[in-house]
């Protein structure tokens, strides 16, 4: 059976590219009708986030990636776990790390190392001045320190690479991949506090997990062929490795948070919908056959093939991610938006917030901005007069016009007063009148709205009701007529 998973470290937040690492897993997992396992990384603990376990579990909920096995959040939000293969938290587990660093120390494929601190860093600085790449130099290498005999001493134990040969791998991504063993550290895999390196957990939690494809972010690529020698120390089954591209900035700089958000959740606060945030990542480097663009989660475990998964970096592209964005939002019945935008709307009422959603929701790129754009439905407008001038006109022609409007829409009855027949009214005062569209739409907008772009004036009234209406078409004569004095 086909089994991926995802082992996010709980450092702070679920980033753009372990989504995407998430999802691939996911959609493998699931077209293979196999299973898709959720490990928590969490042996660092220096730089682990209070309370960034629950939250990574969350947002992959969120996000609609259901996981068949690993940890869980029971009904009173406490961790728990689902699965045969468990702890699916490391730190439960390092007994069983140590149980196999001790394997390899008694094979002879790992060997004890009691370099202080202060001994590694003199060589790194030394292998520096010499433009050297840092590495060990082997000096604990083919001492016979057992330890039993280490009570009083801190010691790590290092991988035994091998002196000669090669570690050939296919990456189904990349290709045949070879790396000559001279080029590979001695790779620390148990630390001096007992804790086990990524390395060490890594492939010893996806050797008992019985995972058979290791899908991941390609600054893993380096470090394969170390896991490759412990696979090959253990005597264990290699899983098939597929390295993902890097996600790129504009710039084509690695993608960071110094140019812009780079976490999930903080997409989701601004407002940016699950199903977007899928759609869009899950084309950051994967190629449908065709140029279709709009998957669903469903669409994707159907159509994603990771043979078609690119080599080279992705552009994450905020623009393309706001289309993206706009589109679902657009699909969404208004009664989901209202209860979607409340949060950043709480005290408008809920009628009022759906027709304002009606004429605004084709125009936003994230939810968070119906706040910004609400405001001229919800305040008086404040804005210079001159604003209501077309730039084709003048004062005398716009006030005559406006007062024009005004009289119009006050004979208009309120079971007329919708978008249709205020948009008639604001013609028929144009013919009537040997005015122009400018002389008359523009200012009738401006009042109402107290931009210079915004919605058709039409729409604003239909949200505003025919009194406030009126009353800020008023509000516009008078600073036209201050203007004049």
């Amino acid at each position: 059976m086909i089994r991926t998973r995802f082992p996010p470290s709980p450092t702070g937040y679920l980033h753009i590219g372990g989504l995407r690492t998430a999802l691939y897993n996911y959609l493998f997992a699931k077209q293979n009708k196999g299973k898709f396992v959720l490990r928590i990384e969490d042996t660092d603990q220096k730089r682990e986030v209070k309370g960034a376990t629950e939250a990574l579990i969350q947002t992959m909920e969120k996000m609609g990636l259901d996981w068949d096995e690993g940890l869980i959040m029971d009904k009173d939000l406490k961790l728990a776990e689902k699965g045969r293969f468990g702890p699916y938290l490391q730190s439960k587990r390092v007994k069983i790390y140590q149980e196999y660093a001790q394997k390899l120390l008694n094979s002879g494929d790992a060997y004890i190392c009691t370099c202080s601190p202060e001994r590694l860093e003199k060589l790194r600085q030394e292998q520096e001045a010499r433009k050297e790449a840092p590495r060990y130099d082997g000096h604990c290498r083919n001492l016979d320190l057992k330890p039993e005999l280490l009570h009083a001493t801190c010691y790590t134990i290092r991988l035994k690479v091998p002196e000669q040969g090669s570690v050939v791998f296919q990456d189904l991504i990349r290709g045949e991949i070879k790396v000559n063993a001279s080029e590979i550290d001695d790779q620390v895999l148990l630390k001096s506090d007992g804790f086990p390196t990524y390395h060490l957990a890594v492939v010893v939690d996806d050797h008992l997990m019985e995972i058979t494809h290791v899908i991941r972010g390609d600054e893993w690529l380096a470090s394969t062929p170390k896991h490759i020698l412990l696979y090959q120390a253990f005597g264990w089954q290699i899983p098939q490795f597929a390295h993902l591209p890097l996600l790129l900035n504009p710039d084509r700089s690695k993608l960071s948070k110094r140019q812009g958000d780079v976490a999930v959740e903080d997409y989701l606060a601004k407002g940016y919908l699950p199903e977007t945030l899928i759609n869009y990542v899950a084309l950051l480097g994967w190629h449908p056959q065709d140029d279709r663009e709009i998957f669903s989660l469903t669409d994707l475990i159907k159509n994603f093939d990771i043979n078609r998964v690119q080599k080279a970096g992705a552009v994450f592209d905020l623009n393309k991610l706001n289309w993206f964005n706009c589109h679902y939002i657009k699909q969404k019945p208004t009664k989901e938006l209202i209860k979607l935008c409340q949060k950043f709307l709480p005290n408008v009422d809920k009628c009022q917030l759906a027709k304002i959603l009606e004429i605004e929701k084709g125009r936003l790129d994230n939810l968070s901005e119906i706040e910004d754009k609400a405001k001229m439905f919800l305040e008086v407008p404040d804005y210079n007069g001159n604003l209501l001038i077309f730039r084709k006109s003048d004062v005398q022609t716009t006030a005559s016009a406006l007062k024009k409007v005004y009289d119009k829409l006050n004979d208009l009855k309120e079971k007329s007063w919708t978008g249709e027949e205020i948009k008639n009214c604001l013609a028929d005062v144009v013919k009537e009148n040997t005015l122009t569209n400018g002389d008359v739409f523009w200012p009738s907008r401006v009042a109402v709205s107290g931009l210079e772009k915004s919605p058709s004036p039409e729409e604003i009234m239909t949200v505003l009701g025919k009194e406030e209406s009126l009353k800020r078409i008023e509000k516009a004569l008078n600073e036209l007529n201050e203007n004049q004095k």
